[in-house]
C-alpha cells in the first residue's frame, strides 16, 4: 500500500521573520528603521501590528500595552485622533538585537482642531526572527501652526528624495 498522509490532518506552524533580524549592522539597523517608517505612515494597524511579537510590551507616553491586539487598537484610535499623520525616523544607535531612533511626526488633533509637531525618542528590542518584543516611546507635542508644517508628501511612504531629519534641522 502507498504511504498517504491527509493534508487535513497536517499541523503546519509557519515562523513569523521579519527582515532584517539581529544582530543589526548600521546598514540593516537603518533599513528596519525606514520599514517601520513606512508601515506606521501606511497607518494601517493590521499591516503595522504584524512587525510585533504576539506578547510585545509597550510604553508610549504614559500608556503602557501588551500584546499584538492591544497595539492595533491603540493605533486604531491614534490615527482616527491624528489625522493627516506624516513621520520621519532616523536611526540614533543599535547594538546586537536593539536600535534606537529618534523621530518627530506631524499631525492634525481632530478634537482640538490644530497641528502639533511630536519629538520622540524609541527603544526597540527584537527578537530573533527579527519581530519587536518591546517598545518604549517618549514623545513631546509642540502645536505649530498650519505655515510651519515641514512633511507635505500625500499619505504613505515618504519619498525617498524628502529630506530626513538630520537634513531639515530637527
Amino acid at each position: 500500500t502507498a504511504n498517504h498522509t491527509d493534508a487535513t490532518s497536517i499541523n503546519v506552524v509557519q515562523k513569523e521573520v521579519r527582515p532584517p533580524v539581529p544582530p543589526f549592522t548600521k546598514e540593516t539597523a537603518t533599513q528596519k528603521v525606514r520599514l517601520a517608517e513606512d508601515a506606521w505612515n501606511s497607518q494601517d494597524p493590521d499591516k503595522v501590528k504584524m512587525a510585533y511579537t504576539k506578547d510585545t510590551v509597550w510604553r508610549n507616553r504614559s500608556t503602557f500595552l501588551q500584546g499584538r491586539e492591544s497595539v492595533r487598537e491603540f493605533l486604531s484610535d491614534k490615527w482616527v485622533r491624528e489625522q493627516h499623520y506624516r513621520l520621519i525616523k532616523e536611526l540614533w544607535s543599535h547594538d546586537g538585537d536593539r536600535i534606537a531612533v529618534r523621530f518627530c511626526y506631524e499631525y492634525f488633533h481632530a478634537s482640538e482642531q490644530r497641528w502639533y509637531r511630536a519629538h520622540g525618542n524609541e527603544n526597540w528590542e527584537f527578537n530573533a526572527d527579527g519581530l519587536m518584543k518591546h517598545r518604549h516611546a517618549s514623545i513631546n507635542d509642540v502645536p505649530i501652526e498650519e505655515t510651519e508644517r515641514r512633511f507635505h508628501w500625500s499619505k504613505g511612504r515618504r519619498p525617498d528624495d524628502h529630506p530626513g531629519l538630520s537634513e531639515l534641522g530637527l
